[in-house]
């Protein structure tokens, strides 16, 4: 909250001196300090795409879906997690941009709409263990099931991912004082 004092929440990178917080201006901060490991892709259709689905993952996995999911209970989770499910359908079958088998979203390296989306891969599993779902189910989420085993494997994100059991307790916890206070 000390460094986020406008939202009081993470996530917040800390480069130097310099303190930047709220995830999608972390990516855009990060794109434009090392340009030479771009995130966006070279081609202008491409990089249009790409915005795209950084701004759907900001209106819909952060918020609408993910979010109400987690934060609710009852008739409202479960309108939560049909709107998470249909969402999840949409990234596996138009997310992609190009080949569906490459690595990432983007193609062979991880960018911005891997980094984007990278709630999934780690949260999403911790949020399906909390409140006791299952979502990313293999035999509807082929491509996304194969991105996330991808996503995990790459060195600087394994490197970079919270502990699971910290975030299971950090995030229930979370959970069960906002519902008690609703």
């Amino acid at each position: 909250m000390k460094y986020n004092p406008a939202f009081k929440r993470f996530p917040i990178l800390f480069h130097g001196e310099k303190v930047i917080s709220e995830s999608m201006v972390i990516i855009e901060y990060i794109e434009d300090t090392w340009p030479q490991n771009p995130l966006l892709p070279i081609d202008p259709l491409d990089r249009s795409i790409a915005r795209f689905w950084v701004k759907f993952a900001g209106d819909k996995v952060w918020g609408s879906c993910i979010g109400a999911m987690y934060y609710t209970s009852g008739e409202k989770q479960e309108k939560a997690i049909k709107e998470t499910i249909e969402m999840l359908k949409i990234i596996e079958e138009q997310a992609f941009i190009g080949d569906q088998e490459n690595n990432f979203f983007g193609g062979e390296k991880i960018g911005i709409v891997d980094l984007t989306f990278g709630i999934i891969p780690h949260w999403l599993e911790i949020i399906e263990d909390i409140i006791g779902v299952t979502l990313l189910e293999p035999n509807l989420f082929p491509n996304l099931l194969n991105w996330v085993q991808n996503f995990k494997e790459e060195q600087i994100i394994k490197e970079n991912l919270p502990n699971y059991d910290e975030m299971f307790v950090f995030l229930k916890n979370q959970r069960e004082m906002i519902l008690s206070s609703s």
